[in-house]
């Protein structure tokens, strides 16, 4: 009876997050990157594997299908980058400045990815190739700024824990150890955000002209490897913050 509830919670947890968008883009790049992993693989012990190829054939439909869905985008991007404005709420001025960083880069790669997918349909007359360059620049700064700046983040959060638990007294004691297992959550958060981007900007760095450290020296199986690492943190946290929002 338990097992059975707990596969009825398991389904009804994975439909909740492909019902929205951003959860079932999460699915369908763990999907994507899942794919590319095993798929790499197979192909790499054996070429002449026709479930390799299928696998990794699969892996671009997937990456082709997010590249299309990304045309909607722009304007959530643009709301968010307009909420936060300058980050007047921001503590730290230098965490203030690499977000806007941030999101300046991310909301001009929307449109070069756009351009470089336009051109390779064929919708407009231009070279695709600068334009997906451009765009996974753009999209490298903006991982190595979102680890710079969870660096910064833990050292100021870790600075707080120290005098959180000297705030400790008799009438506070409950509140204060709260406050401190939220600050370490936090920390935790921080930390598996930089893995996450690492493990992107390593895949990032690939598809880079070559020249640039690895640039294209990377087998299918450790793009696949890295992508599904960033995926699989993503859908935690996303799956940690819908969890926060319902409780």
């Amino acid at each position: 009876m338990r097992i059975a509830c707990r596969m009825q919670n398991s389904v009804e947890s994975l439909i909740n997050v492909l019902e929205s968008y951003r959860g079932r883009d999460k699915v369908i790049r763990i999907l994507c990157y899942g794919s590319q992993l095993v798929g790499g693989v197979i192909s790499g012990k054996n070429s002449h594997s026709s479930l390799g190829r299928s696998l990794l054939l699969f892996s671009a439909q997937l990456s082709q299908c997010r590249t299309t869905l990304r045309l909607f985008d722009d304007l959530s991007m643009l709301a968010y980058s307009m909420n936060y404005g300058l980050g007047s709420t921001e503590e730290d001025a230098l965490v203030r400045w690499m977000s806007i960083l941030n999101n300046v880069a991310d909301q001009l790669y929307y449109p070069c990815e756009h351009i470089a997918w336009a051109a390779d349909a064929e919708l407009i007359k231009t070279k695709s190739d600068r334009w997906w360059v451009l765009s996974t620049v753009l999209w490298g700064m903006s991982l190595l700024l979102s680890v710079l700046r969870s660096i910064r983040l833990i050292f100021i959060l870790k600075k707080k824990v120290p005098k959180c638990q000297r705030a400790v007294s008799a009438g506070s004691r409950e509140e204060a150890i709260a406050h401190r297992a939220t600050l370490r959550r936090q920390i935790q958060r921080e930390v598996f955000s930089i893995l996450s981007s690492l493990a992107d900007l390593s895949n990032a760095i690939h598809w880079m002209p070559p020249g640039l450290l690895w640039a294209g020296r990377f087998p299918p199986w450790l793009v696949g490897l890295m992508g599904t690492t960033s995926s699989l943190i993503g859908l935690l946290h996303f799956s940690s913050s819908d969890q926060g929002a319902c409780s």
